[in-house]
C-alpha cells in the first residue's frame, strides 16, 4: 500500500508527511551510566489540519527473547516545519524536562540538536541531544546521542521501526472487499 499525504495536511507540514501514522519496532542502548539494554517502542505521528504534527512516544525495556520487562521512556509533543527545510521540535517528558529541538528536513531525512533543555529540581541531570531520522527501505530508523550524567555528548539509542498498518483503513478496505465478492 503507497502512502498517500492526507488532503486536510496544513501545506506547512507537507515536508513530514513521510512520518504520519504509526511506528513499532525495537533498538538498543546503553550509556557509560546504565548496562546496555534492549527496548521496544511505539510511536505515532498525527495531525489535525493545523501547521504542525502530534508526536508521542512510548517504550518499554525487553529481555533476551523480545518480550517486555517494564515500561521505559516516555516522551509527547509537537514538529513544526519552518520556511527552507527548518524544523522545531517541542518535546515533553514525565520524567521532569522538556526540550526544544531545532534541525533539519531533507526529504526522508531529519537532524534536530537541542537548542534549550529544562528540567524539574528532581528530574535527573541531562544537558543536550542530537537525534538522526530517516526513512529507509520504508523503515523509519534513527539514532540519539545524548549529554547526561557529567558524561559528553555520545551515542545512546538506536532503533528500527515499522510503520503499523492503520486498522481503521484496513479494516474499512477489508469489509468493502468482502461486499464487493458477495461475502
Amino acid at each position: 500500500m503507497a502512502f498517500e499525504i492526507p488532503p486536510d495536511l496544513h501545506p506547512d507540514a507537507v515536508p513530514l508527511a513521510f512520518l504520519l501514522g504509526s511506528w513499532a519496532g525495537a533498538g538498543v542502548g546503553g550509556y557509560p551510566t546504565v548496562d546496555e539494554f534492549r527496548y521496544g517502542q511505539e510511536i505515532t505521528f498525527s495531525h489535525n489540519g493545523k501547521p504542525f504534527l502530534a508526536y508521542t512516544s512510548r517504550a518499554w525495556i525487553l529481555d533476551e527473547d523480545g518480550n517486555k520487562v517494564r515500561p521505559a521512556g516516555q516522551e509527547t509533543g509537537y514538529w513544526r516545519t519552518r520556511p527552507n527545510g527548518q524544523l522545531e521540535v517541542l518535546l515533553a517528558h514525565p520524567t521532569g524536562f522538556v526540550e526544544i529541538w531545532l534541525g533539519t528536513v531533507d526529504g526522508p531525512k531529519i537532524e534536530i540538536k537541542t537548542d534549550l533543555v529544562a528540567r524539574t529540581e528532581s528530574a535527573k541531570e541531562y544537558t543536550a541531544g542530537h537525534r538522526l531520522y530517516g526513512l529507509v527501505e520504508g523503515d523509519l530508523l534513527y539514532a540519539f546521542d545524548m549529554a547526561a550524567m557529567g558524561q559528553p555528548l555520545q551515542s545512546h539509542l538506536s532503533a528500527r521501526l515499522k510503520r503499523v498498518p492503520d486498522l481503521a483503513a484496513s479494516t474499512a478496505a477489508s469489509a468493502e472487499a468482502a461486499g464487493a465478492s458477495g461475502t
